[in-house]
């Protein structure tokens, strides 16, 4: 069966990397918790407020047994 898991983390000034970072940990262990061994894909997109970069949406496309 093929599921998808949303995940979201906020952007904040001067800490991008270190949350974009924080967001593949949680995604690695929610793989490495469901013992997921098919990944299809994953795909990043930024939401904006007021024209700034507020948060990042990641989608994990997987296979499960």
């Amino acid at each position: 069966m093929i599921k998808v898991k949303t995940f979201t983390n906020v952007l904040k000034a001067l800490h991008a990397m270190q949350e974009i970072h924080d967001l593949d940990n949680q995604v690695n262990q929610f793989i490495k918790d469901n013992n997921i061994k098919k990944v299809i894909s994953v795909s990043d997109t930024c939401t904006e407020g007021e024209g700034s970069t507020i948060g990042i949406i990641r989608v994990l496309t997987y296979e499960t047994p």
